[in-house]
This record gives structure tokens, C-alpha cells and sequence, in this order.
């Protein structure tokens, strides 16, 4: 609603009435003049994004429900014909990434805009930074670093009302099925600037992690950090970190290496052609709502879908690697990894949690 004029809120969907009613309740007071939802289109339940989606005078949907979602969220939006603002990351598991990448074919097909949460692609510094880096400032890129390694988030306790099912969905960061872990939910921002700098995934992945200070149930089947070395083509490797630990050193930043000197994501470059960006910058998460806007009403709708969904299957994978032990090829993951963690129905009753991995055991899908 801030990105551009003319942008009203119509219906909305979630699983439960308590989380529309807050929703509601703040939009209304940032935006009074901007919300028109009614009752009858305020929707619950696991099929409120099928309504949501039928709804015709919806034209773009935001799809931010808990990542394990994202899939099939996006493909009824696609099918119904509506454009999509999808946060990141966009699955979980091999499975639904290639159920992204066909959605967002057929959303090309249809004329459909889809933008993902990846604000970094829109932000002024980062693209500066990109121009630069693609026009040789810091030579041949030979490798690189990046972390996201901060203190811990909210958590939600299971308390005696609640189903498996409900507790789960609502303290969805800390199971695998509805987050992907951290590495993925979080992390997937950095290793998405790495490709985007590199312009081009990775071939080879190497990752271990644990779970060492997050051990109380409540924490789910997440780990609390990891490490994981991308292979790209050409043998040039990236080593990333990510960590959500509290009391510990934080850093989240891309280093990018080349052979005439370093840059930052955050917009410096050190070496033969120093470089600060000092530019103005328009809030990045506004600044994603308003190019997809503009795409649309431009009838030249913006289609990222593909790229966020490489992007989340190279987290996937360095998840899957830590959790396995095992190195994983990138094209195995994407063309031949059965691994699926949908659960196996879709309702308010048990839902047993799966144990945390174990590398060296836990076998590879």
C-alpha cells in the first residue's frame, strides 16, 4: 500500500482468525482509507488461499504464509490467474521448488507478474554494486564468503489447547517441513546475492551444522547453525555461515573476492578501484511492491520465480548436505532428489515431529 497508489486490500486468508483480526486491525490503522476487506472475505482455514485465489476482484496476491506453503499457494494463485508478490524462500524441499519453477512457467504463459522477497534485488546499493562487478572493478571473481549469523527470534510453547498441528503451524521457524530450517528461511538472502554476483549456481555442495544451544522442545527439529561451502563452476568456492545463537558475534554481510580487489553487498569495493556507494536509496521493501506494481500496469510483468527458486534449492541443498553428511550435486538435487516433507494431511490433530538429523545417518533423498 505504500509502494504505489491505487493498491487496495480486498480479502485475506490465514489459517487462523486471531492472526487476520491483528493483521486487519493494523492495516486499518496505517491505511483506513486503503482497506476494504469484509467479513465474508476474510478467510480460515487450509483452504483459505483457495478462496482468497477465487475471489475476482483480487488481482495480486502476497502470498507470506510459513514457507512450506509457498508451493502450493503459488500455483493455485497462478492457476486462478492472479500476479504474486512471493516471500522468500519459496520451499522446503526439492519437491516444491520444482512445483515453483512450473508455476512460475505457466505464469509467463498467462502474462503474470511474480516478485519474490528478495529485497536485495531491489535495493539501489546492491545494484550498483552488481553494474560494477559485472563491468570488471574487481577483476575475475575467484571466490567468496557470506554469513547471517545473529542471536535467536520469537518462539511459541505449546500449551494445552493446541493441536500438534497448530502449535507447529504456529511456531513454524523451528520445524523443517514449514521453514526449511534457518539456513534456508534466512540465509537464502545471502547465498542469492553470491549467485547473482557469480551469475551462476553452484555445482557442488559440502555443509555440516548442529544444534548445540537450542535443545528445549520448543526449538522443534532446526538446527542453530551451520557451515556449508558452495562449489561453483570452474572450481571457485564460497563458504558460508549462518548461526542463531544468542550471546555470539553477529555478521550478516556477502564478501565478494576477485582478483583486483573485494566489494561488500552492503556497497563498497576495496582493492585497484576503491568504491562507497553514497547514493539515495529508497526503502528496499517498498521499493520490491513498487517495481512489481509498475510491471503490471506497464502490461511488462517481472518474473522471478525461477531465479528465487534456484536460489532457495541451493539453501535446501546445503541444509540437506549438514543433515546427511553428505556432498550433494546441485543438478542431482534439482532433477533427482525425491525428498517431500509435506505432511501427510492437512488438518488441526497429531502430527508427530520428526527427529533432529543426525550427519552420517539421517539418509539422503
Amino acid at each position: 500500500m505504500n509502494a504505489a497508489p491505487g493498491v487496495e486490500v480486498v480479502a485475506m486468508g490465514d489459517l487462523f482468525q486471531d492472526r487476520i483480526d491483528s493483521s486487519l486491525k493494523r492495516i486499518k490503522e496505517a491505511h483506513p482509507d486503503k482497506v476494504k476487506v469484509t467479513k465474508d472475505k476474510c478467510f480460515t482455514g487450509f483452504d483459505n488461499y483457495l478462496k482468497v485465489a477465487a475471489s475476482p476482484e483480487v488481482n495480486l496476491i502476497v502470498t507470506a504464509a510459513a514457507p512450506g506453503f509457498r508451493p502450493i499457494h503459488l500455483k493455485a494463485a497462478v492457476e486462478a490467474g492472479k500476479n504474486v508478490f512471493m516471500e522468500k524462500p519459496v520451499a522446503v524441499d526439492p519437491v516444491g521448488v520444482r512445483s515453483v519453477i512450473a508455476s512460475s512457467e505457466l505464469a509467463r504463459k498467462k502474462g503474470l507478474a511474480i516478485v519474490a522477497g528478495t529485497q536485495r534485488r531491489h535495493q539501489q546499493r546492491y545494484l550498483e554494486l552488481m553494474k560494477r562487478i559485472n563491468n570488471g572493478e574487481i577483476g575475475e571473481i575467484v571466490g567468496g564468503q557470506c554469513y547471517w549469523n545473529q542471536g535467536d527470534l520469537w518462539v511459541v510453547k505449546k500449551t494445552p489447547q493446541m493441536s500438534d498441528m497448530e502449535w507447529q503451524c504456529r511456531n513454524w521457524l523451528y520445524f523443517t517441513w514449514l521453514s526449511g530450517d534457518h539456513i534456508v528461511e534466512q540465509h537464502v538472502h545471502n547465498l542469492d546475492v553470491m549467485n547473482w554476483a557469480f551469475g551462476s549456481l553452484p555445482v557442488k555442495v559440502t555443509g555440516m551444522g548442529g544444534r548445540q544451544q537450542r535443545t528445549a522442545p520448543e526449538y522443534g527439529n532446526i538446527y542453530d547453525h551451520f557451515a556449508v561451502e558452495f562449489e561453483y563452476p570452474n572450481g571457485v568456492r564460497v563458504m558460508s555461515m549462518c548461526r542463531q545463537i544468542p550471546g555470539c558475534a553477529d555478521r550478516v554481510e556477502e564478501r565478494i573476492v576477485g582478483t583486483k580487489g573485494y566489494a561488500f553487498g552492503y556497497g563498497e569495493i576495496h582493492g585497484t578501484n576503491f568504491w562507497k556507494f553514497d547514493g539515495d536509496e529508497p526503502n528496499p521493501y517498498v521499493q520490491e511492491h513498487a517495481d512489481l506494481i509498475a510491471s503490471i500496469r506497464a502490461g511488462k510483468p517481472l518474473n522471478e520465480g525461477r531465479r528465487i527458486a534456484e536460489s532457495t534449492l541451493c539453501a535446501i541443498v546445503g541444509r540437506m548436505s549438514a543433515y546427511t553428511g553428505r556432498a550433494i550435486s546441485w543438478e542431482w538435487a534439482m532433477t533427482s532428489s525425491k525428498l517431500d516433507l509435506t505432511p501427510p494431511k492437512y488438518d488441526f490433530g497429531p502430527l508427530r515431529v520428526e527427529p533432529v538429523a543426525i550427519p552420517g545417518l539421517t539418509p539422503l533423498i
